[in-house]
């Protein structure tokens, strides 16, 4: 039996203790430390890991977080919306949001040329700057080949982009495909019509991206999923595991609720129900915004993968180190 304890500041507290302390809090912080031993568990067990977010992450300052852990080795397999995917590059290639408010002007920042995304901004002109960024990189894709699955075009982007924050970049030097059922749901999948109206012969295989992803893993393959948000990012990863008899380890972060019977709100529970997850699996489902549970969880679980020899090497001169990253750090 465990018992509430309550939580107290001290002096120079670390994140890793942070975490700690609020384990036993009570509520969604148990379910907080509960996502962080299922996250040490799926890596200690050898996972292959589906990491799965919505764009608006990327939007904001976690999207240096997510190529960082990308580089660790936590996730081997990324599925996202195509934001995620124009905004990574669009912050490769130096551009910046702005903090601004929930309660703008909404009709005015439309007059001003400027996009919200809850309380952070972003102007026309980055879409602008990020239309002159892509036709140079579809020409290229062009000339090399005429057929692209969806994750390959993402990985020969990646080798273009010369920034360690940027998730592409981190994926294509790590060999971690990204995935994006829904390429053609904003810019980029405009910008991909634009193209072909003028190379009619290019040709974006969506079908053929859904093969890759279902042959990235195997019923054999311990599977785990950390799922930030909802949307078809999620369902896609969540299908593949399915396909190939479930995931063994889930970890689930959402501001959604199970009461709208949304695939956002699904909790890890649900999806038993459908042969999603296992029966036995370990699980968390985490009602809470990501921005804030999520690093706080993440933290935690590399503070102690990293201390107990579970995270990969980080790649010196294209290769990676034969040994493991150790830590002292203690957790």
């Amino acid at each position: 039996m465990e018992y509430v304890r309550d939580f107290r500041w001290k002096k120079g507290m670390s994140a890793c203790e942070l975490a700690q302390g609020l384990s036993k809090v009570g509520f969604q912080s148990v379910e907080l430390e509960r996502a962080v031993q299922t996250i040490v568990k799926m890596k200690k067990a050898g996972a292959k890991v589906f990491f799965t977010y919505t764009s608006n992450m990327v939007t904001s300052g976690l999207r240096g977080f997510f190529a960082q852990i990308v580089d660790t080795g936590m996730a081997d397999v990324i599925v996202t919306t195509v934001g995620g995917i124009e905004e990574d590059i669009m912050k490769a290639n130096g551009e910046k949001f702005i903090i601004g408010d929930f309660n703008s002007n909404d009709v005015a920042l439309h007059e001003e040329g400027i996009n919200r995304v809850g309380n952070l901004f972003i102007r026309n002109e980055s879409y602008a700057r990020f239309e002159d960024i892509v036709g140079p990189m579809l020409k290229k894709l062009y000339l090399k080949k005429k057929r692209w699955a969806v994750s390959e075009i993402f990985r020969e982007i990646g080798l273009m982009i010369d920034d360690e924050n940027s998730i592409l970049y981190q994926a294509a030097r790590n060999d971690v495909p990204v995935f994006c059922p829904a390429v053609t749901d904003g810019a980029f999948g405009f910008h991909l019509f634009m193209f072909q109206q003028d190379h009619p012969d290019f040709v974006v295989d969506v079908v053929k991206d859904f093969s890759n992803i279902l042959f990235c893993v195997s019923h054999d393959d311990v599977k785990g999923l950390i799922c930030l948000g909802g949307s078809i990012s999620k369902h896609h990863a969540i299908l593949a595991c399915l396909l190939n008899g479930g995931a063994d380890y889930a970890v689930y972060m959402t501001t959604a609720r199970h009461t709208s019977g949304s695939m956002s709100g699904a909790t890890t529970q649900e999806a038993k129900s459908w042969g999603k997850i296992k029966d036995d699996s370990d699980a968390a489902t985490v009602i809470g915004d990501v921005s804030i549970t999520f690093p706080i969880a993440m933290v935690h679980a590399l503070e102690i993968l990293e201390k107990e020899g579970f995270l990969s090497a980080k790649k010196r001169n294209g290769k990676k180190e034969d040994k493991l990253v150790r830590g002292d750090k203690k957790c």
